[in-house]
């Protein structure tokens, strides 16, 4: 039967909603750029009275049954338009009837950006008072008291976390039914405003559970960090080790204080409230599809400074480990820490299989996600492999895969310090044996660092009931 819709064809209509579309992209905080989107409280309504015309259209559409065909074209219009590789994965389920929700859609995205600026704030604030007054002056002449009278009567209990944010879930009752049926005993008059609350009382119960969790991992991080400080303390305490007369002549092994304090420090990093934070952005960024993700960091690569640079290179080794950074920390605390020397765990490290870590349950099996990142660093760390040595020893070790040609690329600039032949790029300070020609190195960076890859690469966990998915 076709379009059947006589107040807008559906072209027309397909436009339109492709330019609420980008409204809802800015009403993000950013812009496409990737720069700061401003807003006003001018704009702000227009993209309201944008909102509420699309809400009427498709109200308009699913009431009547003469409209089922046109509901259907609609929908299929929709769905081929979300099928787009660059269509925003927050709105894949834009249908006639989440329509019908335009201004939660636009209030969610306005409310919930970050940051929430203050001129931001005001500016919301300031139109959906001025949307309201605007009917409120064709009913009463008292508009002022009427609106604050409802404003008053607005429910802040009861928000929660676990409703929907996808369209929105509460649908006030229409303004113009409320005229028609006379009612003033509800909201309707200052549904823009009352919805603002909501969604401003969503915004706060979330940062107040964020907030919740960043102080539980600072005190988690302080009970640990007084933990291995006791443990590192207990043992100075200990007697001596007893060394061989061979062991001394060849090699010591690592003291197990310079152990404690390796692990003290990758623990920190792990639960450093910036790592978390990081980790969480990763983990949005990478969770979009490849050429999605791919543009983002392209168009950050090339605004780039050095600085910035390496944090992008962190953000994505985060990327690839985002969900499995629980058992990588349960991973940490249960293996053994006995204490080996540099050049046992040198050779173990070296002699790795590609792909065959022993904590890597199902082996061969490469995660489609995490192949493409690490592809993709591959080819940003082509030229640039020191530039993990601004991170963390830790993040090298658990988010570069074994049967990767990154992993190989890391090891041979970690061979080069061992044997001290990268001369310009040196990053300790351990002096090569003059017979030998080879530097011991036992308590700097790049011993630490292989220390890291042994421990999640090669070291199996006490912990037989802990599941360890590592590459």
């Amino acid at each position: 039967m076709g379009w059947s819709y006589l107040e807008l064809s559906m072209a027309d209509l397909m436009k339109l909603i492709e330019n609420f579309i980008d409204m809802l992209i800015l009403a993000s905080g950013y812009q496409s750029s990737g720069r700061l989107a401003h807003w006003d409280s001018h704009n702000i309504i227009k993209c309201f009275q944008w909102a509420l015309f699309l809400e009427n259209v498709s109200k308009k559409l699913t009431s009547s049954v003469d409209y089922e065909a046109s509901v259907k074209e609609l929908d299929t219009a929709l769905y081929e338009l979300t099928c787009n590789p660059h269509f925003p994965e927050g709105l894949a389920r834009l249908s006639c009837s989440a329509l019908g929700q335009s201004r939660d859609l636009l209030l969610e995205r306005l409310v919930h950006t970050l940051p929430l600026r203050e001129s931001h704030l005001k500016a919301i604030m300031r139109a959906s008072v001025e949307m309201d007054f605007s009917k409120l002056e064709m009913l009463d002449n008292d508009c002022v008291d009427v609106y604050v009278e409802n404003l008053m009567r607005i429910p802040l209990n009861g928000l929660s976390l676990s409703e929907s944010r996808n369209f929105g879930v509460d649908s006030d009752v229409p303004y113009q039914d409320a005229v028609r049926s006379g009612r003033r005993d509800d909201l309707s008059d200052v549904d823009f405003s009352a919805s603002v609350v909501r969604q401003l009382g969503r915004r706060q119960l979330s940062v107040s559970c964020s907030s919740a969790v960043e102080a539980g991992l600072e005190k988690l991080s302080k009970i640990i960090g007084r933990s291995m400080n006791d443990e590192v303390e207990c043992t100075s305490n200990a007697e001596p080790r007893k060394h061989s007369a061979c062991q001394i002549a060849e090699e010591l092994p690592v003291d197990s204080i310079i152990l404690s304090g390796w692990r003290s420090k990758t623990l920190s990093y792990m639960l450093d409230k910036r790592t978390i934070r990081l980790l969480s952005g990763a983990s949005l960024i990478c969770s979009a599809p490849e050429d999605q993700w791919a543009q983002t960091f392209e168009r950050l690569d090339t605004s780039a400074e050095n600085d910035d640079t390496c944090e992008i290179i962190e953000l994505l080794l985060l990327g690839c480990i985002a969900d499995r950074w629980s058992a990588l920390i349960e991973h940490l605390m249960s293996v053994s820490y006995d204490s080996p020397t540099v050049s046992m765990l040198y050779h173990q490290v070296f002699n790795l299989q590609p792909g065959n870590s022993v904590n890597l349950p199902l082996k061969g099996l490469v995660n489609p996600k995490e192949k493409s990142v690490v592809e993709y660093l591959e080819v940003l760390l082509s030229r640039q492999i020191n530039q993990l040595w601004k991170l963390s020893p830790v993040l090298a070790a658990v988010a570069i895969p074994s049967w990767s040609q990154l992993f190989r690329s890391y090891l041979r600039e970690l061979e080069g310090q061992i044997r001290g032949t990268c001369i310009a790029t040196r990053y300790c300070s351990c002096r090569a044996d003059a017979a030998e020609h080879i530097v011991e190195h036992r308590e700097c960076e790049v011993a630490e660092r292989i220390w890291c890859l042994y421990i999640f690469h090669i070291s199996k966990s006490h912990a037989a009931s802990v599941t360890t998915t590592f590459k």
